[in-house]
């Protein structure tokens, strides 16, 4: 496959990036809930607001699984050495079931705070 290096370096640049918004999004309704809990008579607003950033870090999930597909393809072999890629491929795998576990408690975390 022949990808210019570009589109591959693009590609991570947007999985990194959309990691770092579907985290903003996460932190940012867990403060919203904070605010509106303090202060009942802004709930209005901030429910909207709520809302709002679920979606944007359901959108930015989407695109972190896009682009980590879109790396699966770029991926090069023993760029580092058959015994590093090894040890690669493991932290790789542990990566990834960690990440997929913070989706989930992620999502968990704050569903109830947004649909209350």
């Amino acid at each position: 496959m022949n990808i210019p290096k570009a589109f591959v370096i693009l590609n991570g640049f947007m999985h990194d990036f959309a990691a770092g918004i579907w985290l903003a999004a996460i932190a940012t309704i867990t403060l919203l809930h904070r605010a509106h809990t303090a202060h009942p008579e802004i709930t209005g607003v901030i429910n909207a607001l709520e809302r709002n950033s679920l979606w944007a870090s359901i959108a930015a999930m989407v695109l972190i699984m896009a682009t980590g597909a879109g790396r699966t393809f770029t991926y090069v072999e023993n760029w580092y050495g058959p015994d590093a890629e090894r040890a690669r491929r493991r932290m790789l795998i542990v990566k990834h079931v960690m990440l997929s576990a913070c989706f989930g408690a992620g999502y968990l975390f704050v569903y109830a705070k947004v649909f209350h």
